[in-house]
């Protein structure tokens, strides 16, 4: 006898989904499935708008990741122009992006796992929550708060709002950044960094707290992709990309934009709204590869700034072998991101032609084709757009960070449930657990369910009373 146990919905995530889990009548594990239940169909309904819209349109994705939406589909827009964006835009651009990065990482880390890490797997789900952490230390509470302000404001200084701004367009941004409005963002600078550096050092004294998570929360070898410098440096905003494996042994490098669907494929489950990309060599499963801020640092050769890059070999000590394989420090990845974002910042809004207002080029589509390829919080972020003559969209897929790294986390929660969970008696925070390997990858699901080809749908009508009078399914 088998039963099912589910957990639903998954908490402290952006978006709706559910866990379930398969155990026989000892306890034992015997499958683990991590549900998308929420379905947007962005890919379909862009088709046939111009696509000078599709910045703003497909900012709409997500409240959470408005900006990264805006600049992958403003890269991808730049292709179908053909034109070079002003240096000073590209500038303007990285910034919002940074303060996107920082912002969304705070959020992540103070607001959604820290419970978790500070009070403890185990703590009164009651009070496990950012109260419960201002409660007990308020100064870590106070830090995240500030580190998300900061980030958001930089949205709205540079954009005009934080959310679903407008102002990243085709050919580079519509205004440029007024000189009060860099000014106040330095201001603010060195009290941010300080706040991101301790708690960086706080996390890091708190590992060996967690070894047990440490070694079950997705614990194993996988390929890692994303963006880097050309000389193959953390990077954020374009590059060429690169994939590695487990022992950080380069699988391509300097690979271009463009050539993405070559060495990607992406399947479709019937138990999901999210789609599992997968390195197309090793074929589905066997090409397993995560991203986002573990895989970036993995990838890097160096940060490229001076506290990032005093932070970089003690998170390669994590795993001197090679890859830093536990998903459980993504969340020291993303401190250390926020440290080199913020470094970034500085160095951006300190370029002396930074207030240039030379800022945008304008042309008409003079390309088909057009990919463009951004680092989100959570990972890689494509968006590829097809036109016809009169520039009407055709054609749209979207790969975004969480999809990618799908098949890692359905592991990582098997890989979890079958460490905690030991017997018929589940205690809450094995359960926890569970729901904390998905936290580390900090999934935005509103991005990541958006149709392309055939997705598993049942529709169904009820009565008042639940009664199903008629249902039509459609599998993949």
């Amino acid at each position: 006898m088998t039963r099912t146990i589910s957990i639903d919905p998954v908490t402290r995530i952006e978006g709706h989904a559910r866990i379930t889990l398969t155990v026989d009548d000892l306890g034992k594990v015997e499958d683990c499935r991590f549900h998308v239940t929420q379905f947007r169909g962005f890919e379909a309904f862009c088709v046939g708008r111009p696509f000078e819209e599709m910045p703003s349109l497909t900012a709409r994705t997500c409240g959470i990741c408005p900006v990264s939406h805006l600049l992958a589909a403003a890269k991808a827009c730049d292709e179908l122009l053909a034109v070079r964006v002003p240096p000073v835009g590209v500038a303007l651009r990285r910034i919002i992006n940074y303060g996107q990065i920082v912002q969304s990482h705070a959020l992540s880390f103070f607001h959604l796992s820290s419970p978790d890490l500070l009070l403890g797997m185990d703590h009164d789900p009651e009070n496990r929550h950012l109260f419960g952490v201002a409660a007990d230390y308020p100064e870590v509470a106070r830090d995240g708060v500030a580190l998300r302000r900061y980030g958001q404001q930089i949205i709205e200084r540079l954009a005009g709002k934080r959310i679903h701004p407008a102002w990243v367009v085709p050919g580079g941004v519509s205004r440029s950044l007024q000189e009060a409005d860099r000014d106040a963002i330095l201001a603010e600078w060195p009290a941010m960094i300080q706040a991101a550096t301790r708690n960086l050092e706080r996390m890091e004294s708190l590992i060996d707290n967690f070894q047990p998570e440490v070694d079950a929360f997705a614990n194993f070898p996988s390929l890692f992709f994303g963006l880097t410098t050309p000389e193959g440096n953390l990077e954020h905003y374009d590059g060429p990309l690169r994939m590695v494996d487990a022992h950080r042994n380069i699988i391509f490098d300097k690979l271009p934009s463009t050539s993405y669907s070559e060495w990607l494929s992406e399947a479709v489950e019937p138990d999901s709204y999210l789609k599992s990309p997968y390195y197309t060599p090793l074929g589905y499963e066997g090409g397993m590869y995560r991203v986002g801020p573990l895989a970036r640092l993995n990838l890097a050769d160096a940060c490229g700034t001076p506290l990032a890059d005093q932070a970089l070999p003690r998170f390669r000590k994590l795993a001197p072998a090679g890859a830093v394989l536990s998903s459980f420090h993504f969340h020291i990845a993303r401190l250390i991101e926020i440290i080199h974002g913020l470094e970034r910042i500085k160095q951006l809004l300190e370029q002396p032609d930074i207030l240039d207002p030379h800022v945008r080029a304008v042309a008409g589509p003079n390309a088909r084709d057009g990919v463009g390829i951004s680092e989100a919080p959570r990972g890689t972020l494509i968006h590829h757009y097809r036109i016809d003559d009169q520039g009407r969209i055709t054609y749209v897929n979207m790969v975004i960070a969480t999809g990618h790294n799908n098949l890692a986390m359905n592991r990582g929660i098997l890989q979890a449930a079958k460490a905690f969970i030991t017997g018929p008696d589940i205690p809450e925070g094995a359960l926890n657990r569970i729901e904390a390997v998905i936290r580390c990858y900090d999934p935005c699901l509103s991005c990541s369910t958006h149709a392309f080809g055939q997705m598993p749908l049942r529709v169904e009508v009820v009565d008042r009373h639940g009664n199903c009078l008629a249902h039509r399914e459609r599998t993949p």
